[in-house]
């Protein structure tokens, strides 16, 4: 079983570059905020991937976003590198990260690997239309 294990781990580290690999060893901005002003919950049912995306809005600005995220090493990289892009951007600005954002600065997915970059985006995205929507109900 163990020999199992360690084939695997080379065929991730075979599979994905170094920039992911160290997302996924050492992710950012991993956890939730309980008072988050948007939450972004999105799944892939095919391969059991969920992602939820916590944020904290300041001035139009996303000033704190968190990720919790069940999946592979690919979809735990790619939330990690979603939070560092959007950090301190204005929501106009966060919109419009898209998912080749994520997997280029993460120097490319495999192609089997690339829904995972879209579930981030989706994630951020959904994030920021519960807070819009949130928002919005505040001021009716």
């Amino acid at each position: 079983m163990r020999k199992r294990w360690e084939r695997a781990g080379m065929e991730a580290m075979r599979m994905y570059t170094e920039k992911l690999m160290e997302h996924f060893r050492n992710p950012r901005n991993m956890g939730k905020i309980e008072d988050a002003d948007g939450v972004g919950k999105v799944g892939n049912p095919v391969c059991g991937d969920v992602m939820y995306l916590y944020i904290k809005v300041k001035n139009n600005r996303i000033e704190d976003i968190k990720f919790e995220t069940f999946g592979c090493a690919a979809a735990i990289g790619t939330s990690s590198m979603i939070t560092e892009l959007a950090k301190g951007k204005t929501i106009d600005e966060a919109l419009k990260i898209t998912n080749q954002n994520v997997a280029g600065e993460l120097g490319g997915l495999p192609p089997i690997k690339m829904h995972c970059s879209v579930l981030a985006a989706d994630a951020l995205k959904a994030a920021i239309k519960d807070y819009l929507g949130k928002k919005k109900k505040e001021k009716a």
